[in-house]
């Protein structure tokens, strides 16, 4: 599936998502260049394998850039060692035509995609209630967000061509 970053409905999806929908999109757009470019080793198509690859690491480097740890220092450490070594992963699997390595890659990124869906609808839970009405507590503290993705200053959710 090719996303058209000129297509309206997607660029309308992307300025209107929170953070949390903004981080699951890199997440799968990562692990759709992954797949391309394991595709092309696959097929000993060298284009392909250099264009999805260099595209995955790029989003996991702005997953990378984007992490918080003014917010939650002990969990942006442990997504900061997973995001370098699926880096590392993709690196590997690129230079070296190292199928194992992409397959790992995708696991991982497929991994992260499933933990990140379940923190999302355990904080829709949270923000409406276990009943599914708006929670009562007026007075009370806006619960804590996780480490969320925000792209860096000056940059867009964008500006990752793809």
């Amino acid at each position: 599936m090719s996303i058209d970053v000129n297509n309206p409905y997607f660029r309308t999806k992307v300025l209107t998502a929170s953070q949390e929908e903004l981080r699951l999109l890199l997440i799968e757009g990562a692990l759709r260049f992954a797949r391309t470019g394991r595709d092309g080793l696959a097929s000993k198509d060298f284009e392909k394998v250099f264009e999805g690859f260099s595209q995955a690491r790029d989003i996991v480097s702005e997953l990378l850039t984007g992490l918080r740890p003014d917010q939650a220092p002990e969990m942006c450490t442990n997504l900061s060692a997973i995001y370098n070594y699926i880096f590392r992963l993709l690196v590997r699997a690129s230079l070296e035509k190292d199928l194992a390595a992409a397959d790992e890659a995708i696991q991982r990124l497929e991994y992260e995609r499933e933990t990140w869906v379940m923190v999302m609808e355990k904080l829709a839970q949270e923000r409406t209630g276990k009943n599914g009405a708006p929670a009562e507590m007026p007075n009370a503290p806006a619960p804590e967000r996780p480490a969320t993705y925000a792209p860096p200053k000056g940059r867009s959710p964008l500006s990752i061509s793809g």
